[in-house]
Parts: C-alpha cells; sequence; structure tokens
C-alpha cells in the first residue's frame, strides 16, 4: 500500500532540522548544472564557438544526468545503496567533473565534462527526494517543495556568481561551484542520515520497469512531469539569451544586469516551489500543479509580446514565470513515492527523472534552432507551450481515477 494511503505517522522527531540540512547540501550540490552556461559567452569567445557546440554545453549536462539517472534505474542503486551515501559520492564527483573546464584545451573536453557533471548530479537530485520522503508522510508536498526550491537556487547560484565577479576571471564561477559541490559532500557525509519512514533494500529485476510503465496512474503523473520538463529547462538554460537580446534592443543591457536578472528569475522559482508545496498539501496535487501549468504556459505564451519592452513589464511576466514554471515540480515527485510500489519507489523516481530530463535534450537543442530560424528569440518560447498544455490534462485525467485518493492522504 501507498505510504499516503490511510492514516499518517506521528511527525518524525528532528524532521525540519533534517530536511534544512538536505535542502542545504541540494544548494551547494546543484551549483555546478549551469556553471558553464553562467560563463557561456567567454567560453564562446575562448574557443570560437558556434551556435551548436555552444548549445552544447548546457544540453550535454542533460544527457549525462539522463544517462546517470537511468543507469540508476537499471542498476537498480537508488533502492539498494544508503542514500545519504550515494548522494556525498556523487556530489564529490560532480566537483571534480566541473573542475576539468579550468584546463580543458577546447570544447570537446569541456563537453566530455558537462556529461560526467550531469550524470554526477543524477546520483544527487533523485535520491535527495527520497531521503526526505524518510522523513516526511504528512506534509510531504512542502518538504519536497523545499528540496526543488533549493535545487533551483541551486541552478540559479552561477549567474549571481558571475554577475557579483563581472570584470574578473571567469575561472571565479568555476572554482566557486565546485567549491559549494565539495562542501555538500562533506556536509552529508558527516552529518546527514535516513528517516524513520525508510524504504526496505531491494533487489532490482528488469521486470520491474513493467510494472512501473503499466501502472496507468503512475504514467499519467510521469505524462504531466514530462510536459513540466519540456518547459522547465529550456526556459531555464536560454533565458539569459532571451534576455539579452531583449536588452539589446532597447539599448539598456550590460553583462552585469542581465545575469542579475537571470538568476532572479530563476532563483524565484525557489519561491513558488515552498508556495506550490503549501498548496498542494491543502488543495491537493493534481488541481496545484494543473493550475501552475497553466500559469506558466500562459507566460511561455505571452513573453514574446513584451520582448521590445517596456523592461518593467518584461520583468514581471518572467518573474511570474519564474515562480510557476517550477512550482509544481516537486509535486510530481511525491506522487511517484505515492502511487508506485514502495519496494521500487527510488527506481521510479529515477526513472520519470531520467525520461524526463531525455525530454529536455530535444527542448535545449531546439530553442536556439528555432530562434536563428525566426531571426531573434521574440517568438522562440513559444514551443514550449504545447508542454504545460499536455501536462495539465494529464493532471486532470489522473484526478479523475480512483487511485488519486491515495496522493497526499486524499487530497487529490
Amino acid at each position: 500500500m501507498s505510504q499516503g494511503a490511510g492514516a499518517a505517522p506521528a511527525p518524525a522527531t528532528g524532521r525540519w532540522r533534517a530536511l534544512a540540512l538536505i535542502c542545504g547540501a541540494v544548494v551547494l550540490s546543484m551549483t555546478p548544472w549551469f556553471s558553464a552556461t553562467a560563463i557561456l559567452p567567454e567560453l564562446t569567445a575562448r574557443w570560437h564557438l558556434d551556435e551548436a557546440a555552444a548549445s552544447w554545453l548546457t544540453i550535454a549536462v542533460q544527457l549525462g544526468f539522463v544517462t546517470g539517472a537511468l543507469g540508476l534505474t537499471i542498476t537498480g542503486l537508488a533502492d539498494r545503496v544508503r542514500m545519504q551515501r550515494l548522494i556525498g559520492m556523487a556530489a564529490a564527483l560532480a566537483a571534480a567533473a566541473n573542475l576539468i573546464l579550468l584546463v580543458a584545451p577546447g570544447p570537446a573536453t569541456a563537453i566530455a565534462s558537462r556529461l560526467l557533471t550531469g550524470a554526477a548530479l543524477a546520483g544527487v537530485y533523485p535520491p535527495a527526494m527520497k531521503l526526505v520522503t524518510t522523513w516526511f508522510v504528512a506534509g510531504r508536498g512542502l518538504a519536497l517543495g523545499f528540496v526543488i526550491g533549493a535545487l533551483t537556487l541551486g541552478s540559479a547560484f552561477p549567474h549571481l556568481i558571475r554577475a557579483a565577479s563581472a570584470g574578473f576571471d571567469w575561472r571565479i564561477v568555476v572554482i566557486a561551484t565546485s567549491g559549494f559541490a565539495a562542501l555538500s559532500a562533506l556536509l552529508l557525509g558527516a552529518v546527514a542520515r535516513e528517516g524513520p519512514h525508510g524504504y526496505a533494500q531491494t533487489t532490482f529485476r528488469l521486470g520491474d520497469l513493467r510494472r512501473i510503465v503499466l501502472n496507468k496512474p503512475l504514467m499519467l503523473a510521469n505524462t504531466g512531469y514530462f510536459g513540466h520538463m519540456w518547459e522547465l529547462y529550456a526556459m531555464w538554460g536560454w533565458f539569459l539569451a532571451f534576455l539579452s537580446g531583449a536588452l539589446a534592443l532597447s539599448g539598456t543591457g550590460s553583462p552585469v544586469l542581465t545575469s542579475a536578472a537571470t538568476f532572479a528569475v530563476i532563483a524565484a522559482g525557489a519561491i513558488g516551489c515552498v508556495a506550490g508545496g503549501w498548496m498542494a498539501d491543502r488543495i491537493g496535487r493534481t488541481a496545484t500543479t494543473a493550475l501552475m501549468m497553466g500559469i506558466s504556459g500562459g507566460c511561455a505564451a505571452m513573453i514574446g509580446f513584451v520582448y521590445a519592452g517596456p523592461l518593467w513589464l518584461l520583468l514581471i511576466v518572467a518573474l511570474v514565470w519564474g515562480v510557476t514554471i517550477v512550482a509544481d515540480s516537486a509535486q510530481f515527485s511525491a506522487m511517484v513515492t505515492e502511487l508506485a510500489d514502495r519496494s521500487l519507489v527510488g527506481t521510479a523516481l529515477a526513472f520519470q527523472m531520467g525520461v524526463g530530463f531525455g525530454l529536455t535534450i530535444i527542448s535545449l537543442r531546439l530553442m536556439p534552432s528555432v530562434a536563428g530560424w525566426l531571426g531573434s528569440w521574440q517568438w522562440a518560447f513559444l514551443v514550449l507551450v504545447p508542454g504545460p498544455a499536455i501536462g495539465t490534462a494529464a493532471m486532470l485525467a489522473l484526478r479523475r481515477l480512483p487511485e488519486a485518493n491515495r496522493i497526499g492522504g486524499g487530497r487529490r
């Protein structure tokens, strides 16, 4: 039976302290994700990159994450290895892989280092989500919202470092993000532990994937996540380029302003994650995800209309988008923990994220091609609208199933 069904057990002692520790570690460990994206103008000039090679410095992280997540799925490591140990080792590997950017002689080595960084981060994100669920049954949506908020803040952080270090060597961004990830590994190894609502270790069998794929409610939750992911990382990855074009058009652009505004837009999602978690534990996960995807999809459709300004209106639309685009993310993971067989929760999370991040490779690569075809970034984000539209439909379909009563203790 799902952990979300029936009467919830008593809250675990120390759960908020554990959540704070895990969230702090996630913020630190995820900073290498967009480290190359934040310094892409410098790397492009350094290696004379064309559009395709430059885009692969971002896409390679996604591809590496997919490889790592599917590796966790096939091997079942997420259900066999102590989560804090797996996360700590993965964060240390991400820190080391990220440092390769400092000595990379050209784009090929840099792209390989980004692939390895992404693969390592697959050992951080899904297991961290599972680790939090061992501390929270009641209030799980809010707790996972904090974790995704931490991921969002960590992902945005390289842009803040780049803005703060404008005029200095780009290597500062790489060194700082690797240092943060290494600190996260030490923090997890020394302090983190599993909560009282743990999962029994299990031996993975390839046939277990069939139990995931043929679980209709679970796959509807996954479909919602897939639609959400089609939009999320393409916006995060290319908003810097979009805003650079918009500010150049108005004559108000500067590297500091562009990086600082990009950080603000992405980091605003941390607020959305917590708010979305709070809402989901009160009005239901399917209702919250459908609402947030409706708003974020609307922003994707509308932001082209304010590309030429005024700047204040462009930034308002972007900030609303930044808040809502990730506010639903944690709830898809929470639904997996409630709808999947308990012996397969780690594997089911890795499967969801592996396929979801696989879709981001397509949307990330598509964006600059569309912008090039259109001649500017103004209308490029329109290609993201189908993702949240499909995701919303999946959530409304899941809401009508009887199995939806297992979600959030009956709060669908």
